[in-house]
């Protein structure tokens, strides 16, 4: 029996993995270490696996749990240091140049900015590539009032930006949509 609920998980949890782990690196960066949230959350999810009624709506259980589980971890403790090197070493890593890196890190810094429905709603569809109906599944809103925080918080992004670097927010979107944090 423990193979198959193995078995089960493993196969709902693979049509999510790249959608998830994308949306862990930007919910996580510079705040706490990925993989600690991506294992919190896994094992956890695995542990309730049979309580969840939708299978098919994995992803957005643990979209909801991680984010769940940042904001826990973030009332403990303020944003490392030493988490936004790290980050900063995994781009690098990758080939991100310097300059795209720093930019990067200032986009995070902008977003946390924004307030937290926006935030997530510009996370989920411009980093992680969600429709406005999944993320109104996930938000447990309605697609109106998506399309209203994702204008919104580009609106005041854009702001934010303009002010801050002449980085192109729509380019650093791309290219977080290409990489892994």
């Amino acid at each position: 029996m423990a193979n198959t609920k193995q078995d089960d998980f493993m196969k709902a949890y693979d049509a999510c993995h790249d959608r998830f782990l994308r949306y862990c690196s930007s919910l996580a960066y510079g705040k706490m270490d990925v993989q600690d949230l991506i294992q919190d959350v896994l094992v956890t999810a695995y542990h309730k696996f049979e309580k969840i009624d939708n299978k098919e709506q994995l992803l957005h259980y643990l979209i909801r749990a991680a984010r769940n589980r940042s904001i826990s971890n973030w009332r403990k403790q303020k944003p490392q240091a030493e988490l936004t090197d790290l980050h900063a070493e995994r781009l690098a890593d990758q080939g991100v140049q310097p300059e795209t890196v720093l930019d990067i890190q200032l986009l995070y810094r902008m977003l946390d900015k924004l307030p937290s429905k926006q935030k997530d709603a510009l996370v989920l569809f411009e980093i992680n590539g969600f429709s406005m109906k999944e993320i109104a599944e996930i938000q447990g809103s309605n697609e109106g009032a998506i399309k209203t925080k994702i204008s919104r918080g580009r609106k005041k992004l854009a702001a934010l930006m303009k002010d801050d670097s002449s980085a192109s927010m729509s380019s650093l979107m791309e290219t977080l949509q290409t990489i892994t944090l």
